[in-house]
């Protein structure tokens, strides 16, 4: 019984090791984030500790039944947000193993465990809000859709074309398991992707699909009721149209605001245009990302990015574009060379 407990505890120092290894060389190449890196190293080193050469050598890999045991969630991997939470719940369920078994070896073992299980879960948190804000930060163009037969495909495109932030934007559909399977697909395209991933109004469809967060316009719950249904690691947008509204959705926690409309638009066709002055306002004052949004095309996108603008957001441009994958890329190269990007 000994032994087998000694290669229960070899088997699984081993997996939590190699599942912060992997998520440490995110952190450190991906995010070049050196805080998560330090504690991912920090957390591998203390479990090292415990890797006694008593353990080691009760290892036995030619017996061992489970090597060739396998499912086919493992040998698959969509995304890195995937691949680093399969590696985030291996790193978990291999502590709560040594836990577990570590009483009955050494109990200030299992003791030491649970408090590195502990400062996984907030790694995770860490982890997953960092993802989200590198992205929100280096999105240039935010794709917002508009009810089209083909929404999928001219989605797809736009991916494929390199925008890295869509909204789910439903007006007309009043069915919810309409919208409900919309948004699924598109969530899981998106991700497929890598992209980030936001439903407009509906926080109950957010968490749903597990949308990466949520767009909200002026006459929408508050921002804080939407963080608290949400939690921290999702990200939350408001339209602001004045630099009253920008100010309001910043002292109320925004990730990131629209601004608003530029241009006359038929999205918003009760909105009157906020014009290049709020554009500059923003520019100046905004401490969060924002997107300027409104009847913005390639023609008039110089003139919008004169006037201080470094994001945007489009509809039609795009989605009623004969090639969007072409019109993303166009918008892309114009606003990565005339940007901090």
């Amino acid at each position: 019984m000994q032994r087998a407990i000694y290669r229960i505890l070899d088997a699984n120092l081993d997996r939590a090791r190699e599942g912060l290894r992997i998520i440490e060389e995110w952190c450190r190449f991906g995010l070049n984030n050196q805080q998560l890196a330090r504690e991912c190293k920090q957390l591998r080193q203390e479990l090292a500790q415990w890797h006694s050469l008593e353990l080691r050598q009760a290892r036995d890999t030619l017996a061992d039944v489970g090597t060739e045991l396998s499912h086919p969630q493992e040998e698959k991997r969509d995304s890195i947000n995937n691949l680093l939470q399969a590696n985030i719940c291996r790193t978990q369920e291999a502590l709560r193993v040594l836990e577990e078994y570590g009483k009955l070896y050494q109990p200030q073992m299992s003791l030491i465990c649970k408090q590195i299980r502990y400062r996984v879960y907030t790694l995770e948190s860490n982890l997953l809000n960092s993802e989200s804000t590198a992205k929100l930060e280096n999105a240039a163009l935010y794709l917002i859709t508009s009810p089209l037969e083909n929404l999928l495909a001219i989605v797809e495109e736009a991916l494929q074309g390199g925008v890295s932030l869509v909204q789910y934007r439903e007006k007309k559909i009043e069915d919810d398991n309409i919208l409900l399977a919309q948004a699924q697909q598109l969530c899981q395209l998106c991700h497929k992707y890598n992209a980030l991933f936001i439903v407009n109004d509906r926080v109950d469809l957010a968490v749903a699909v597990d949308a990466d967060g949520v767009h909200l316009g002026q006459q929408d719950i508050p921002i804080a009721l939407a963080r608290h249904i949400l939690g921290s690691q999702k990200i939350i947008g408001r339209s602001t149209t004045n630099p009253e509204e920008m100010q309001k959705a910043i002292a109320e926690g925004a990730d990131y605001i629209g601004v608003g409309p530029v241009y006359k638009t038929p999205t918003k066709p009760t909105k009157a245009a906020a014009g290049f002055e709020y554009v500059r306002y923003a520019a100046a004052n905004s401490p969060i990302p924002w997107f300027a949004i409104g009847g913005i095309n390639l023609s008039n996108l110089p003139d919008v990015l004169e006037a201080g603008a470094q994001r945007v957001a489009v509809v039609r441009a795009i989605m009623q574009a004969e090639q969007p994958a072409l019109v993303t890329r166009q918008f892309l190269n114009f606003l990565l060379s005339n940007s901090f990007y």
